[in-house]
C-alpha cells in the first residue's frame, strides 16, 4: 500500500500544480514560465505513471507470466507494448 500512497501523492501534486498553470494562462503570464510549470506537471504525471507501471509489472504482469494461461500472457504483453507506444 505504500506504493499507492506515493502514486496518489504524485497525482495530487500534479493536479494542484495544473490548477496553478491554468491560472497562469488565465492571468496572461509569460509563456516560457507557463511552459516550465507545464513541464513540471508532465514530470509529476510521468513519475506517477512509472510507479503504476512498476506496480503492475511486479504484481498482475508477474502473476500472469508465472501462470499457465498462454492467452493471458499474450494479452498482458500486448497491453505493455500498447502502453509503450502511447508513451512516446
Amino acid at each position: 500500500m505504500e506504493e499507492n500512497k506515493k502514486i496518489v501523492i504524485a497525482l495530487k501534486k500534479a493536479q494542484s500544480h495544473l490548477g496553478n498553470v491554468i491560472k497562469m494562462v488565465e492571468d496572461g503570464e509569460y509563456c516560457v514560465d507557463v511552459m516550465q510549470q507545464n513541464l513540471a506537471v508532465m514530470g509529476l504525471l510521468r513519475s506517477a505513471n512509472e510507479a503504476v507501471m512498476r506496480r503492475h509489472l511486479g504484481s498482475c504482469f508477474m502473476h500472469a507470466m508465472l501462470g499457465t494461461n498462454e492467452g493471458r500472457k499474450e494479452q498482458m504483453i500486448e497491453e505493455i507494448v500498447k502502453l509503450n507506444k502511447m508513451a512516446k
